[in-house]
């Protein structure tokens, strides 16, 4: 595994964690899924990058 594949899978996580804290906070439905989206994104992005895959 190299630094950005780890960076991006660790933001993936944090992003992941904020959406499920402002869920139970009950936030707006937007902000929730725009960073479901993102962590999404970030999370894919970081396990395509790993070096398993080539």
């Amino acid at each position: 595994m190299n630094g950005p594949s780890i960076l991006l899978i660790f933001v993936g996580l944090f992003l992941l964690g904020g959406a499920v804290s402002f869920w139970k906070q009950q936030m707006p439905r937007g902000v929730i899924a725009l960073l479901g989206i993102g962590a999404a994104l970030s999370l894919l992005a970081g396990v395509l990058r790993l070096e398993v895959w080539s």
